[in-house]
């Protein structure tokens, strides 16, 4: 019988449905281990690809300028987004609001790539909660940088049941939470016109970047994701 290529790591159900964590070894290339995430099955994210959580970071803290800068973010995951902000001297601390448990327990338990970094951090503060919620109230405290990873897209999102961030009235409310001359970043993968169209009904300056990356492992397909930004 001949040896698998994948490894689950955690199988757990959650609010939002059933989450894989797993790793797998690449058929093209033995040598490559990936760690994925799934959720009902469909693919999340993967630590093979991880540019555009990347670029989301370093392009906000670029386009803010400024230094000291406190940085909050929505959604864990494997943790890129996060890293690569405390990989910049601009900041100073650093909040990560996660919604599952499982994936703050996965990060505690040293399941993921960047457990050990991420966690030996004194910047890093890592909390369970609903970031749309938290946005959408009235803020105990201000953010230089706000950074949102969760959904698929605006249109496209992994809990049918959230509030308007996406509309022109979330992104006010979002913007309370903003000290002066702060930027808001969203993820997507996927290129949304009338999600840009509310944020420059909102925003000064209003920024979609488009990141490409070749897909090794689905036949070396190319795929962009979409980087939102709002100053």
């Amino acid at each position: 019988m001949a040896e698998s290529n994948l490894e689950i790591l955690a199988y757990e159900q959650t609010s939002l449905g059933m989450l894989c964590l797993r790793r797998r070894r690449s058929l093209q290339d033995p040598t490559i281990i990936v760690t994925e995430i799934t959720l009902n099955h469909e693919f999340l994210m993967s630590s093979y690809h991880t540019d555009s959580e990347r670029a989301l970071s370093k392009i906000a803290l670029k386009m803010h300028g400024g230094n000291d800068l406190t940085v909050l973010v929505g959604g864990l995951g494997l943790g890129y987004t996060a890293y690569e902000a405390l990989g910049s001297k601009q900041v100073e601390s650093l909040e990560v609001v996660e919604f599952l448990p499982q994936v703050i327990s996965w990060m505690n338990e040293g399941l993921v790539p960047l457990s050990k970094e991420l966690l030996g951090d004194d910047r890093l503060k890592i909390v369970q909660g609903d970031i749309y919620e938290q946005l959408a109230g009235e803020p105990e405290k201000k953010f230089d940088v706000i950074l949102i990873d969760v959904d698929h897209s605006p249109d496209e999102r992994l809990d049918t049941k959230i509030g308007q961030f996406y509309t022109r009235e979330g992104l006010e409310a979002a913007c309370k939470h903003l000290n002066e001359n702060g930027v808001l970043a969203v993820w997507s993968y996927a290129q949304d016109s009338p999600f840009a169209d509310a944020l420059r009904g909102v925003f000064r300056e209003v920024r979609v970047e488009p990141i490409t990356f070749i897909h090794k492992f689905l036949n070396n397909e190319e795929h962009t994701d979409y980087l939102f930004f709002g100053r």
